[in-house]
Formats: C-alpha cells, sequence, structure tokens
C-alpha cells in the first residue's frame, strides 16, 4: 500500500485520444517527494532540451504534492510544469484552491499532457472513470464561466475545474491557467494548455488517501493549528503589515498600502511615486474595498483567508488573492474601483497578473514616447483607463499590436525596436518581475533575483527579516522563540545586522552569510513545492508552522518514508539542483543571471561577482553556474552528468564545463 501518495499517474495523449492509468516507482518519492520534485524528474526524462514549448512532444504536467489530499493543513498545492513559450525554460507555477486534493481522491497524483488534440476538449476525471469530451461550445469562454459551465454540464457543484480563458487558447505568453480561488499564473504554462487544445481538467473524487500513521500524523496537523491561531493573536511587530502574520500576503484584509505604492515603480516608470499615497487615497481605496469585499476565503483544509470574493456593480462576483488588487490599479495610476474592475475580465480572460499589467504599460509608455504611433494603436481609446481595456482586449486576442504584446515585454521589444527595449527594462530570463525600485543594492536579493529557477521572487523569498529591526531590543525579542532556525547562527547574522549604507558597513550580510540566507529561503520553498504545503505557512512567512522542526515527522508518519532533517535537505537540494540541471541543459548560463540595471539605485559590480562566485561554490556549481559532476554524484544525480558530458556541457577533465553557451536565444 502507497501511503499520502496513490501511486498512480494519468497519461493523456491529446494527439491519439489516448488515456493510461500508470502505475509509480515508490523510489521516487523517496529521492524527489512529490510536486515540483517528481514534476522535473518527468520533464528531464522524458522532454529532451531541444523540443519547443509549442512542441507536441512539450509535456504539460499537472502535480500534486506529496500530503495533498491528507489532513495537513493548507496541504492543497497543485504543480503545474512545462517548457515556457516565454522564458524558453522550464516553467513551474503553483496554484491552491481544491483542485490537487480532489485529484487524489479520485486516485492520481499528477495528470501529465503530451501531443495535441486537433479539436477544442476538456478531460473529465470521475474516479476510475475518465474520458476526453468536446468542449467546441465553450471555445472563448471565459474562464470562470467554462468552470461554471462544466460544473452545470456534469450536475455536480463539488466538481474541481482549471480553466483557461481566451488567452490561453490564443497562446499569449502570458496566459495563465484559472481554477477558482487561485490560478497558475506565470510562465505562459495556460499558452501551452492552449497550444495542446485542451480547454480544460475537470475532476470529482471520492476515494481515500492513506496515511501510514494517523494518530501522529493528527497530533501534528493539531500542533500546527494551536500555532496558528497563537501567532494570528500575536503578530509580529517592527515589519510591515503583511509580514506580521501567516498565509500569503493578506492583501485582500489589508487597505494600508503605503508601502506597495510608493516603493515599487508602477506604470513602466523609472522612478516611484512618493507622492501617491495620501490620506484621501487610503481612505478612498478603504471605502472601496470594504464595499466590494463581500467575504474573505480560504483553500482547501486551511484556516487562513489569504483571497476574497469581490462583487463590482455591474459585474460578476469573482474571487482576487495576493496583489492582484495592486498590479491592474497602480500599472494605471489610477484607483482601486478600476483595478477591481478590469481585474474581473483579466481573470474570465486567464493572463497573469503579474506580467500582463506590466506589458500594458509598456505599450503605453511607448506611446507617449512615439516609438509605437496611431498607426500602430488605431481605435486606442483617449482616456487612461480606456486605454488599459483596449490593451487587455487586443492582447488576449492577439489583434494589431495586441499580438506583439501577446509575447511579453522582452520579446515585443525586439520585435518593435526603434529604442523599445529601454522600456522592457524589468525582465529577468525574459520575464516580467516585481517592479521594484529600491536604494541600497540587498545581497540576499541580488542572489535570489539572479539564479532563482522561480524567476518569480515572492517564491523564492521567506524566512529571514527583509530589513534589520532598529532596535537591539526588537532584535533580541524577534530571536528569543525563533525555533525555524536551522542554525542558530542565523540568529546572530540578524542581531548583527546592520542597515545598508548607514553605518560603516553596507555589504551586510558578508557574502557567505547571503550564501547561507538565501539556501535556508530556497530550501524551504523546494520542500514546500514538493509536499504540496501553500507557501503562506511555510516558506514565505517569518516564524511558520511548518519548518524543520515539524516536516521530517510530518513526512515519516504521513507517507512511512523514513525521514530526518539531512535527509529532507538533501532531497530539496536535489529537487533544486534538476530544476538547475533542465534549464542549463537548455542554454542558460551565468550571463543570463542578472538582475534588472535598475533595480536598486546603488551597485557594486565588484561584489555582485563576488556574490554570483561564491554562490555558485556554495551550491556546487561552476563559475557558469552548471552543477559539477562531483556535486551531482553527492545528489544522486549521476544521470545528469552522464548527460551533461554526452553534450558536452561538462567535459571528462574532472566534470569541467564547456564554454559559456548562453548566446541570444531568438524566438521560433
Amino acid at each position: 500500500m502507497r501511503y499520502a501518495e496513490t501511486g498512480f499517474n494519468l497519461e493523456v495523449d491529446l494527439t491519439r485520444g489516448n488515456i493510461e492509468r500508470v502505475e509509480t516507482d515508490p523510489r521516487d518519492a523517496e529521492l524527489y517527494l512529490g510536486g515540483l520534485g517528481t514534476n522535473a524528474k518527468i520533464l528531464w526524462d522524458r522532454v529532451p532540451p531541444e523540443t519547443e514549448p509549442f512542441s507536441p512532444d512539450n509535456l504539460l504536467i499537472f502535480g500534486t504534492g506529496l500530503l495533498c489530499g491528507t489532513p495537513a493543513l493548507g496541504a492543497n498545492r497543485t504543480i503545474v510544469t512545462t517548457y515556457s513559450p516565454q522564458t524558453l525554460l522550464m516553467a513551474y507555477s503553483m496554484m491552491g484552491g481544491f483542485w490537487a486534493p480532489e485529484l487524489k481522491y479520485a486516485g492520481y497524483d499528477k495528470v501529465i499532457f503530451r501531443g495535441k488534440s486537433p479539436n477544442l476538449v476538456y478531460l473529465w476525471i470521475n474516479n476510475d472513470k475518465v474520458e476526453i469530451r468536446n468542449a467546441s461550445h465553450l471555445q472563448g469562454k471565459g474562464a470562470v464561466e467554462t468552470a461554471e459551465l462544466i460544473q452545470e454540464e456534469l450536475k455536480d457543484p463539488k466538481v474541481q475545474v482549471a480553466a483557461i480563458g481566451l488567452a490561453g487558447e490564443n497562446r499569449v505568453y502570458t496566459a495563465s491557467i484559472e481554477q477558482g480561488r487561485s490560478s497558475a499564473s506565470r510562465g505562459g504554462i495556460g499558452a501551452v494548455m492552449g497550444d495542446k487544445g485542451l480547454k480544460a481538467i475537470a475532476v470529482r473524487g471520492t476515494k481515500d488517501v492513506n496515511i501510514a500513521q494517523p494518530a501522529e500524523f493528527i497530533e501534528l496537523c493539531n500542533e500546527v493549528l494551536e500555532y496558528i491561531k497563537w501567532r494570528n493573536e500575536n503578530p509580529i511587530p517592527g515589519v510591515m503589515t503583511i509580514l506580521k502574520g501567516l498565509g500569503s500576503p493578506q492583501e485582500m484584509a489589508v487597505n494600508d498600502e503605503e508601502w506597495h505604492t510608493t516603493n515599487f515603480m508602477w506604470g513602466n516608470s523609472r522612478h516611484r511615486r512618493r507622492d501617491f499615497w495620501t490620506e484621501e487615497v487610503e481612505k478612498k481605496w478603504t471605502e472601496t474595498m470594504e464595499n466590494s469585499r463581500t467575504r474573505l476565503i480560504s483553500c482547501y483544509n486551511c484556516p487562513m483567508k489569504c483571497g476574497a470574493t469581490i462583487s463590482m456593480p455591474g459585474l460578476p462576483t469573482y474571487m482576487m488573492k495576493c496583489f492582484s488588487k495592486l498590479t491592474y490599479t497602480m500599472a494605471a495610476m489610477s484607483d482601486l474601483d478600476f483595478g477591481f474592475r478590469i481585474a474581473q475580465r483579466a481573470t474570465e480572460y486567464g493572463v497573469d497578473a503579474y506580467s500582463t499589467p506590466q506589458v500594458m504599460a509598456f505599450a503605453v509608455e511607448l506611446y507617449e514616447n512615439g516609438i509605437l504611433t496611431d498607426q500602430d494603436m488605431p481605435g486606442m481609446p483617449s482616456d487612461n483607463e480606456g486605454r488599459f481595456y483596449w490593451l487587455l482586449d487586443k492582447i488576449v486576442r492577439r489583434e494589431g499590436i495586441g499580438d506583439v504584446l501577446a509575447n511579453g515585454t522582452y520579446w515585443a521589444a525586439k520585435e518593435i525596436g526603434k529604442g523599445a527595449e529601454e522600456y522592457a527594462h524589468n525582465n529577468i530570463k525574459k520575464h516580467e518581475q516585481l517592479p521594484l525600485k529600491l536604494g541600497m543594492l540587498n545581497p540576499v536579493y541580488f542572489l535570489m533575483y539572479s539564479t532563482g529557477e522561480k524567476i518569480n521572487i515572492t517564491q523564492i523569498e521567506g524566512q529571514f527579516p527583509q530589513a534589520p529591526f532598529a532596535t537591539m531590543e526588537e532584535r533580541e525579542a524577534f530571536v528569543k522563540d525563533w525555533i525555524q532556525v536551522p542554525d542558530e547562527k542565523f540568529k546572530q547574522y540578524l542581531l548583527d545586522w546592520e542597515f545598508r549604507g548607514e553605518h560603516s558597513n553596507p555589504y551586510y550580510p558578508t557574502v557567505e552569510m547571503s550564501c547561507e540566507i538565501v539556501d535556508w529561503q530556497e530550501r524551504m520553498h523546494y520542500i514546500d513545492d514538493a509536499l504540496g504545503v501553500c507557501a503562506g505557512l511555510s516558506s514565505f512567512p517569518l516564524k511558520p508552522p511548518y519548518h524543520m522542526h515539524n516536516y521530517p515527522s510530518f513526512i515519516s508518519s504521513g507517507t512511512g518514508i523514513d525521514m530526518d532533517e539531512k535527509i529532507l535537505t538533501q532531497a530539496a537540494r536535489r529537487n533544486r539542483t534538476l530544476v538547475r540541471a533542465v534549464n542549463v541543459r537548455r542554454g542558460m548560463r551565468r550571463s543570463d543571471e542578472k538582475p534588472p540595471e535598475d533595480h536598486w539605485k546603488k551597485r557594486f559590480p565588484e561584489l555582485e561577482a563576488e556574490l554570483l562566485d561564491e554562490y555558485y561554490k556554495f551550491r556546487g556549481w561552476d563559475n557558469q553556474g552548471i552543477p559539477t559532476k562531483e556535486y551531482l554524484h553527492e545528489l544522486d544525480l549521476d544521470y545528469v552528468s552522464e548527460d551533461f558530458l554526452q553534450r558536452g556541457i561538462l567535459t571528462d577533465d574532472e566534470g569541467t564545463p564547456s564554454k559559456d553557451t548562453s548566446a541570444e536565444k531568438e524566438k521560433k
């Protein structure tokens, strides 16, 4: 008997219309846990690096985390993996909600799609009965509308549906996959789903998920619940509002947005709007929020309420989470009423709420600076908000200039030319980032931005405070009950931290400390992404309920796998290195690993080079960011080094690398 996992994947060949139930190797769970780890292993094994994102040979993998469907609180994440049409690298995006547990209850750990359907279809999974159904009647429908129509068609409101909107159907590079209370958005995975002719996946499951040691597992769950209650009653002082408590950023519960509106360079501009947030703006935003937010909502088996239902007059009710309330609002430098209204349309279209607003703001900036003209934008309204609605419609339909903008700011700038590249200044590895404009270079964040395979800082950072506390008393109080640190030295790092640039040492944390802090933060994200636990209860917040002090016990009692901190750390590093290897095999090298030039006002090129040098060594990589043969052997990844040797990425003499081959990859 398999515990926590079902031991079976669904293999769906959309070209042939073939469906198989395939038993998986239990050894994979021991090595890679599940979720992202086993997704990456499948992508490595079965999709050659030469494969184009829109090739029938590219896989689209919907994976549940190892603990999804168990009583573990917040274990509800679906990890969607493929090759990205935007970055040309491995894309993996997580979504919460109820879909992953439902798939487990239907008897499957993953659904793996290959090929392309000649007609638009959706997959209907009803326990052991699985069928590919015609979806021609759903063509052009919104993502949320599609889910509702499928539930009506199947006569079951409990069916969980992951669907794309018009953006996915038209292969927009920022297309998302929407699933009720959450979405998998980053990297254009919705475009790959649309390219495969797959409109939606509907799931209904009524089976059990087995637990190896139920009594011990439930006791651990109760301890987590009690800790969550305690943390909610005892918020952390001295940090920004969304970091005081738990959960993914509590944007739908808070009204104080001074930090996020004055420190970000919204509207694709070069400068922050320090004058934006006033008492009048705060009052108006608060009124809009309280009048439109009908209730706060949670994902499956989670006591946190990180999302909300939004009801705007004249529009259908929809669900919103995290920074979506800010991204559209501030891209247009407008108000929250506009942001909520356009976000409703964008959710139905199925687009990423980080990248898409920046693409629209990018287009407006090009127009205002004469790079795009009336000839490029015929019929565009003259009013600010009208421009953004018009651009959104054009992008998702790939009409006119929208066909160019639909590929994201990096590719659009290359196609437009005439200096447009200077305005596409917020990309890392061709992917739009949070639009920050900060002062002194932060060594820790430099490394996370530059080297993170997720290419999305909000799902890399966490655990360690973003800035030092003002007084020693505050620092001492914080570290006093900091049980989550993997080593006591991290407490001293925080106690010794000075404000960057305001005292004698602007480079604190040091290079060595920065490597260790980044390793800690990423380690926890890779564990969460393999277990399917929401980052809001583990890797993102300060002092979370899940960490190394209890994760090994959860895994052991839940799965029956013998687990301790050392083995779990090794598994996390194995997964992180395997994802890196996938991207290295796709051509990524050191020259690709750099944050936007104007991300920080004050930069230190020599320090940045040293940070990369030392971080690569710390990770067991060479100076091009390629895992070495020796380190791959330590992680039981010899099959990776064998492949690298055959391809000339590594050479026989001690596994040293070939030259930098990260020459610009052009869009096919």
